[in-house]
């Protein structure tokens, strides 16, 4: 028997047509799997639902990942692909394997030399990054700064420094409502000079990119970008 593949389903970043987004063939795929392992099973079955399947979503066979890292537990939900079905893998938003706890599922996969498919669909990450005009040619991901603030400024004042020392763009996250605190923080704390992009409800309508010095942060309305999904990305100018 011929083994499956695993297909990796770029989820959307928001209440917006799939075809407004996705490439014909991601939603073509997308309607002819019938097995599917998710992130969190309500976001991903209004997803599916959204996609058009010619299927019930109730007919659906689909599994959430597990909390543990235990590559046994990963494993287990392989099956569909030794019986020679294919397997979608879709997380709660974005390209799933992207700061996500897909990439375990998809590690799983490669241990037992099984074809794994990405498809194309948005990464907040790279949009963000390619909307910033920052080093494209070297970047990080830090994923959630700390919260209390004098923690997370010794964060940002260490992206900051690695910047400056490798001119690398940081990429990093936070929770939509702590989106004005960590405004607050990066125009108090960074140096003037330093390079910041905000990037609010990529591809979505009310997407927002905004690149200002560290300094001018400080002039604008925080508040404009509250309780809304944000990549930050900064890149401080080079000490050598």
């Amino acid at each position: 028997m011929s083994k499956g593949t695993l297909y990796l389903v770029p989820n959307l970043l928001g209440h917006v047509a799939p075809d407004a987004v996705l490439p014909a063939r991601t939603i073509a795929v997308a309607r002819t799997l019938t097995h599917w392992v998710v992130e969190t099973p309500k976001p991903a079955r209004a997803f599916l639902g959204a996609l058009g399947l010619p299927q019930a979503i109730a007919g659906l066979a689909v599994t959430a990942l597990p909390a543990t890292d235990d590559p046994t537990a990963h494993a287990a939900l392989l099956a569909p692909l030794r019986n020679g079905h294919d397997l979608g893998l879709v997380s709660d938003a974005g390209c799933p394997g992207i700061a996500d706890p897909g990439a375990r599922l998809v590690a799983a996969a490669h241990a037992e030399g099984l074809r794994v498919v990405p498809l194309v669909g948005p990464s907040a990450l790279l949009l963000a990054l390619m909307a910033s005009g920052m080093n494209g040619q070297s970047f990080a991901f830090h994923g959630y700064l700390p919260v209390p603030p004098p923690a997370r400024a010794a964060a940002l004042r260490r992206l900051e420094d690695e910047s400056a020392a490798l001119a690398r763009a940081q990429l990093f996250i936070e929770t939509p409502y702590r989106n004005v605190a960590m405004i607050e923080s990066l125009s108090a704390t960074l140096r003037g000079d330093t390079e910041v992009c905000v990037a609010c409800d990529l591809t979505l309508p009310g997407e927002t990119i905004v690149r200002r010095r560290a300094a001018a942060w400080r002039d604008e309305d925080a508040a404009r970008y509250a309780k809304r999904p944000a990549i930050f990305v900064l890149q401080a100018a080079s000490h050598r």
